[in-house]
């Protein structure tokens, strides 16, 4: 990444996300496509026409295989929405603690991991080792992220030997739950942990929005915390890159709030997670059509990892109306995380400089939705400098990839089983750092994933807060607050009594369904689609008689090459869009700020 308001130093090592020589992957295809080789296509040459026939066989042939995956995928949806959308962990749990019999009621529960096939944590557990828990975001889709596979936080935790805990929450909210409801939720469970284990402080793993979550909790909670690991999560919401990170435009380009308040009036109080998961999509319509792509090309080799992350991807939650607005309000159009000016009301108010637990933030170049700028640029507006970072007796470290998607972050087998499994190993070197600001490097000749120590090493050179320089675009987004209070206001006192009066649990249930997120999928199972009985029995007898050409023959080439070829139209077409937002950002709420490098080794006088 070149040109960014905040430029940190790269990875000097050999990191597997993939195997050497593929081309970096992003968002939902990385998730799904981390350790794939990428196909090289070769240069046409002549077919004879026998191979146009065995050509069109495999056509057909992958296109009913194609089809019936789409039909298995919307079954599994549907079966798990009938089963109550549980966690689609891949382990062994038991439910400790249910938050909506709590006093307080939220729709968390608090789960202890058991066993993981026939690996069960009372034998490879060691009691010496803090315990670790895992947070979740709640960010549309349901919990599951960092434990839906076998290669994941959670199952290299428990390798590890770490007792692992996930914090889990249930697809519908409490009534009229808030935000101060959820962090009394989540104190209790950390208390909980802590009680179980000797009054050890607990690791908290935070995913995306889970990270900030994570923070709140380590700067509340009553008893010990242990280090806070933030993986790809938020702190500084309207920082990015002008030109690169698009997402954080999207507030003021709607007009601030008033959008989400609507949706959830129409959702007859409850916000659905759907919503916030068609803007990820939106996002990078190249992705979307390379995950479809590379599904139909590879149908005999795909089917079983794409069908493992759509029933992850697939289950959507829904919030209640006072927390998803406090989220959008507070957090992403109000910044006030990094401000130190965010008040839950409850005598709960929220300074970033009372934290006291080390931090460890994860970030990648390659990450859109949440760049290492969100990750990172609140470090000098709490702190300014870096001694009072020291003088805070605080100890943070970030480790940053070089390209590696969002999703990424937290599902990519090799990322699980490199990155993560490293951090974990090292929390008792970092424990151990004098307070202050560090890069956390892996240096690892091998390239092995599975490497052990000392076949890698871990360093960490001390950085200087000073040297990371801020976006200074703050004054157009804090007119984006500004238009964003009066546009609520408006609607709330002229617009939202109307829709409210009008809305039904019949109505809110009917525009569920409705969603074009949901239809996609479940329009494809033989209970709506009875043509899709045929698809089913096709695909029986294909897959007893499937008759495959050679992935690279001349024929098979072209439909990569031309495959490849509607990708970069459609990312021409998106970097078009995105340019035609920031304009009319700019246009509407004055300039963004102008991107500059910066390594944060290097000293303010050598700049």
């Amino acid at each position: 990444m070149t040109g960014a308001a905040l430029k940190l130093p790269k990875i000097d090592t050999l990191t597997p996300q993939s195997e050497p020589g593929a081309e970096p992957a992003d968002s939902v295809q990385e998730a799904q496509n981390a350790d794939a080789k990428p196909v090289s296509a070769r240069p046409d040459i002549p077919a004879f026409p026998g191979d146009f026939w065995t050509y069109s066989i495999d056509v057909w042939q992958r296109s009913v295989l194609f089809w019936d995956i789409l039909r298995q995928r919307a079954n599994i949806m549907m079966e798990h929405e009938e089963a109550g959308m549980p966690p689609v962990l891949t382990f062994e749990y038991e439910t400790l603690l249910d938050a909506r019999r709590f006093e307080r009621p939220t729709n968390y529960a608090l789960l202890r991991v058991t066993a993981a096939g026939e690996d069960h944590a009372a034998e490879c557990v060691d009691e010496a080792k803090p315990p670790v828990i895992v947070v979740d975001p709640r960010a549309g889709h349901g919990p599951g992220m960092g434990g839906f596979k076998r290669d994941s936080e959670v199952g290299i935790a428990l390798h590890e030997g770490h007792p692992v805990y996930f914090v889990s929450f249930f697809p519908a909210p409490t009534p009229h739950q808030r935000l101060v409801d959820v962090l009394h939720t989540m104190r209790r469970f950390v208390d909980e942990v802590s009680s179980r284990h000797g009054g050890k402080a607990p690791i908290l793993y935070g995913n995306c929005q889970g990270g900030w979550a994570a923070v709140l909790v380590a700067i509340h909670c009553q008893g010990p915390v242990g280090a806070a690991v933030l993986n790809g999560s938020p702190l500084s919401y309207w920082a990015g890159e002008s030109g690169a990170n698009p997402m954080r435009l999207v507030g003021g380009l709607l007009g601030g709030s008033w959008v989400t308040n609507f949706l959830a009036d129409i959702g007859n109080g409850r916000f659905d997670g759907a919503w916030l998961i068609q803007n990820f999509e939106n996002l990078k319509p190249e992705a979307q059509w390379a995950k479809y792509a590379n599904l139909f090309l590879n149908v005999d080799q795909e089917q079983d990892r794409f069908l493992e992350f759509e029933r992850w991807w697939n289950g959507w939650y829904s919030f209640s109306r006072e927390e998803i607005v406090e989220v959008v309000d507070h957090l992403f159009i109000g910044n006030e995380l990094e401000q130190g000016t965010l008040d839950f009301g409850d005598e709960v108010k929220v300074d970033l400089r009372s934290l006291r637990s080390p931090l460890v933030i994860f970030a990648s170049h390659g990450d859109d939705i949440t760049p290492p700028h969100q990750a990172l640029d609140w470090l000098k507006a709490v702190y300014k400098t870096t001694d009072a970072l020291k003088q805070a007796n605080q100890r943070i470290v970030y480790l940053i990839n070089p390209h590696v998607g969002h999703l990424g972050i937290y599902v990519s087998a090799s990322v699980a089983r490199f990155e993560h499994r490293a951090i974990l190993e090292s929390l008792g070197d970092i424990n151990a750092l004098a307070p202050g600001l560090y890069e956390m490097k892996i240096h690892n000749p091998t390239g092995d994933p599975d490497c052990r120590k000392p076949q890698y090493r871990v360093s960490f050179d001390e950085q200087r807060v000073e040297d990371l320089v801020l976006d200074d675009s703050s004054e157009a987004f804090v007119r984006v607050r500004q238009v964003s209070d009066v546009n609520e206001a408006l609607y709330q006192h002229f617009v939202s009594p109307w829709v409210q009066s009008v809305a039904t649990p019949w109505s809110a249930a009917m525009l569920k369904w409705l969603h074009p997120m949901r239809t996609s999928r479940y329009l494809f199972s033989e209970k709506f689609s009875p043509w899709m009985h045929g698809i089913a029995a096709m695909a029986e007898l294909v897959r007893k008689h499937r008759v495959p050409v050679q992935s690279d023959g001349p024929l098979r080439s072209a439909e990569k090459q031309m495959s490849e070829h509607v990708t970069k139209m459609l990312e021409a077409a998106r970097e078009q869009r995105d340019t035609l937002e920031e304009q009319a950002f700019q246009n509407l709420y004055g300039s963004l700020a102008a991107s500059k490098s910066s390594d944060p080794r290097t000293t303010a006088e050598e700049r």
